[in-house]
């Protein structure tokens, strides 16, 4: 198998981010799916009817848990054997908390969203138009009791991961970062970052408060992608936008030349 040279997010993929996105997410559902009870699966991109009363939308989760039967008392499982990552808990400020119900369903088969799995892009990132177009479709799952993983591995952009950057201790911000917020849990964050220099985390998931977290384990996921998408022939030598933090590059430009990359 062809691995980066990195031990975790490899900053040159960020340029190639349509086929990386795509394939990661098919990945996601795969390993997730692996792993969920009998009456829950994982669906990649379909829409999800979102419906307030007085409108309706569409949302596209990048990868979402549909209960297909009503929900009903499940026995609680662990994976055993796994090094999870301990997310940082931040209490959100009040006006955060209030919390509108919107029901989230699927109005041609009836199944109930549990769980909406987004892998952040340039373009939820970049314009005002896409920052405005991902903050409606965040604040729909988080008002309609959905429970919402965001992974951001795109270092482009504004920070628009569910939870206030102001509130994550300076000495905590990476360039890449994971935030959980449990539909049960709406006074709080659960926030994992996610460093250049480490190999990806381990993921809790959750799902429906009778179900034990499932876990994504991400770089087994990033280095398939690695490989099948034959990103062995990057260009090592080329400059990165944005730059990456002095400490960071200094680590990167000895890394790739001990890696026979420079």
């Amino acid at each position: 198998m062809a691995k980066s040279p990195f031990p975790g997010m490899d900053p040159y993929l960020e340029t190639h981010w349509g086929d990386l996105h795509s394939r990661l997410v098919v990945y996601m559902s795969d390993q997730i799916n692996d792993q969920l009870p009998d009456d829950l699966q994982a669906r990649v991109e379909e829409s999800i009817m979102v419906d307030a009363g007085e409108y309706t939308r569409t949302a596209y989760p990048d990868v979402r848990v549909i209960e297909e039967k009503p929900l009903a008392e499940s026995p609680r499982s662990t994976v055993a054997n796994v090094m999870l990552a301990e997310p940082m808990i931040i209490a959100l400020p009040n006006e955060i908390r209030k919390q509108r119900h919107l029901e989230i369903i699927d109005r041609n088969s009836g199944m109930r969203v549990v769980t909406a799995i987004e892998l952040l892009s340039p373009t939820n990132k970049r314009s005002e138009a896409g920052r405005r177009m991902y903050r409606a479709k965040q604040n729909e799952y988080l008002n309609g009791g959905v429970n919402l993983v965001e992974i951001d591995l795109v270092r482009e952009g504004a920070f628009m991961a569910a939870v206030p950057a102001e509130l994550i201790p300076k000495e905590q911000v990476t360039p890449y970062i994971i935030c959980i917020r449990r539909a049960q849990q709406p006074t709080a964050a659960e926030v994992i970052p996610v460093p250049l220099q480490t190999p990806l985390p381990n993921v809790r998931i959750p799902l429906r408060p009778s179900d034990a977290d499932i876990v994504l384990c991400l770089q087994p996921l990033l280095d398939m992608c690695y490989d099948r998408g034959r990103y062995a022939s990057l260009d090592y030598s080329r400059s990165l936008a944005p730059h990456l933090s002095h400490e960071d590059w200094e680590w990167t430009k000895t890394l790739l030349k001990s890696k026979g990359k420079k």
